[in-house]
């Protein structure tokens, strides 16, 4: 039986992926600091309340796992000590768990603010690489950059095999025109999970999390080499999104122009 480690479980896209990876042949253990009623473990869940910025309640949850995938952290901008000790502290403290109990792949959730002050402009026919550098719209998104640069080390120092998965807007519909062309549907985040934990991909990997949006111009080549192959399409909500925003916008606005949309706008460190 596989045995997977999902941190940040009790999370919106933890939820997701809970609700959609489970199977008879798989265990699930899931780490986060409170469940929601109604989740109970049984033959093939596992609960583990615990933070994971906290190694040793992380490296008790690798013992025996095949793969770790790493869903928890703050999701937004953040105070600087926050964000340090959450999302980069505690990927550290996950990557050095999964080391530590042998655990061969790590699977990370980054976000595309990783990269948020790209540009639409730049982005080649194919779409923007997943690979591109790293260009941070704030303090949240340089914790997304850390926590690429952590997996790599892991991966070059001490032979993970680490996907580091630069996601969208993940909901269940798109909210807002920036979200027509980087959605995330739930269906193909765990598509996404799925490709990540079974390729055959070996050292670090970085890949785009977003579905097969008509609207899309970031890369899905670097999915499709692990086996991602989104189906979801945003477009069948547009004509209500369009209608509620009140036209498709202004294409030379920062909301829409750069791959972190508003978050560019956002006091570093949050409103307080």
């Amino acid at each position: 039986m596989q045995r997977l480690l999902i941190t940040g479980a009790n999370g919106t896209i933890g939820r997701f992926l809970v609700e959609r990876m489970a199977r008879e042949d798989r265990l699930l253990r899931l780490l986060d600091l409170g469940f929601d009623e109604g989740v109970e473990p049984g033959p093939r869940t596992e609960l583990v309340p615990g933070s994971a910025d906290e190694l040793e309640v992380v490296a008790a949850a690798c013992a025996g796992v095949d793969a770790v995938v790493h869903m928890g952290g703050i999701a937004g901008e953040a105070p600087w000590d926050d964000v340090l000790r959450v999302n980069v502290h505690g990927t550290w403290c996950v990557l050095e768990a999964a080391h530590r109990a042998g655990v061969p792949r790590v699977v990370l959730a980054s976000s595309n603010h990783a990269a948020g002050m790209h540009g639409r402009h730049e982005a080649p026919a194919g779409g923007l690489p997943a690979d591109v550098v790293a260009r941070p719209d704030t303090y949240y998104g340089w914790s997304k950059a850390a926590l690429e640069q952590l997996g790599r080390l892991y991966a070059d120092r001490c032979g993970l095999d680490v996907v580091a998965l630069r996601i969208g807007h993940c909901s269940a519909e798109p909210a807002g025109v920036r979200a027509l062309s980087n959605w995330l549907s739930p269906d193909d985040a765990a598509r996404l999970v799925e490709a990540a934990v079974a390729t055959g991909a070996r050292g670090y990997r970085q890949v785009w999390g977003i579905s097969r949006n008509t609207r899309r111009w970031l890369s899905l080549a670097e999915g499709e080499e692990i086996g991602f192959s989104p189906v979801d399409d945003a477009e069948v909500f547009a004509e209500r999104v369009l209608a509620e925003a009140g036209g498709p916008g202004d294409p030379g606005d920062p909301e829409l122009e750069l791959v972190g949309g508003d978050f560019h706008d956002e006091p570093l460190g949050g409103r307080g």
